[in-house]
């Protein structure tokens, strides 16, 4: 039971990361109707950020650690964001009016060329950071096996379930958040009523690049190690995740999310680590088998 426990704690931390990344997967579809392939490495390049931010930091003396996380995460979601919107801009916006696979193509390529980009910048050894947040609780401990909930983990699954509930009434409540609802429905109904399109579908780019950020700093603090690679194993994942919850609900994104961090946990703590990956999709496929549109996803409605 005490083994169940640790593993069960494990999975949630994990799948949290993962769910962070899969919103940004499905606020692109659900607004666009496409998959951006260069998410995972949005993702990758937010780690690099955080990385290099916090040595600058040590570098120019700010020790105070809760201060240097906090301005890390600033300054990771700025630049990432910034990203997100070259993207946008370079990759989609240029071939929204062409064949639906052009995007898809163009995306892939923007995958690869970050991918390159990163190494070249920063090399293709892995860059290790060493454990910055320390320390944590003993939930009960029997059979000479404590369950620990570590500090870095609360970290991760509080801030991805505040975030998830900012996001949430940010959709519900703003006028940017209309915006994307109208655009999702008939983008060119809600251009024709006023709305923006253009600025509402980077500014979708721009938020789920600063999410990626997010889940790129956890899975820094979390593994401690990053390297130009980890956005092409965490994208597939995380877009799995997408599909699995629902591509184009949020919720069901962060379900997806976390049903993958849990079947990758205990499928590599019962059985052997080397097939995780195959449980995970053997996963999804039984799911979409038996619904097609994923958990909480909706039949999409052919507009006439």
């Amino acid at each position: 039971m005490e083994y169940f426990v640790q593993q069960l704690i494990n999975g949630v931390a994990l799948g949290s990361i993962y769910g962070l990344i899969a919103i940004g997967y499905t606020m692109v579809y659900g607004i666009i109707g496409m998959i951006n392939f260069a998410h995972g490495d949005i993702f990758m390049v937010g780690a690099f950020v955080a990385l290099i931010t916090f040595l600058v930091l040590v570098a120019i003396g700010v020790t105070a650690l809760p201060l240097a996380l906090f301005l890390v995460l600033l300054v990771a979601m700025a630049l990432t964001a910034l990203y997100g919107w070259t993207v946008e801009r370079i990759a989609y916006r240029p071939l929204r009016r062409s064949f639906r696979l052009a995007p898809l193509i163009s995306a892939i390529g923007m995958s690869i060329i970050l991918q390159n980009y990163v190494q070249i910048a920063q090399g293709a050894r892995v860059k290790p950071l060493p454990p910055l947040i320390t320390g944590g609780y003993t939930l009960f401990e029997s059979n000479d096996f404590a369950v620990q909930l570590s500090n870095v983990q609360i970290l991760i699954i509080w801030l991805t379930f505040t975030l998830m509930i900012a996001f949430s009434w940010m959709i519900a409540k703003t006028r940017l958040g209309r915006d994307m609802r109208a655009c999702e429905q008939d983008a060119r109904m809600a251009s024709l009523v006023g709305v923006d399109t253009d600025r509402t579908i980077s500014l979708t780019f721009v938020i789920g690049a600063a999410l990626a950020a997010v889940a790129g700093m956890m899975y820094l603090l979390y593994y401690g190690v990053a390297d130009f690679y980890i956005g092409f194993i965490a994208g597939v994942k995380a877009f799995t995740a997408a599909v699995l919850g629902g591509i184009g609900s949020l919720p069901g994104a962060m379900l997806g999310g976390l049903l993958i961090g849990l079947i990758e946990t205990f499928w590599s703590a019962y059985f052997s680590v080397e097939y995780k990956d195959v449980a995970a999709f053997a996963v999804l496929i039984v799911v979409l088998i038996f619904l097609p549109t994923g958990i909480l996803g909706r039949p999409e409605i052919e507009k006439v």
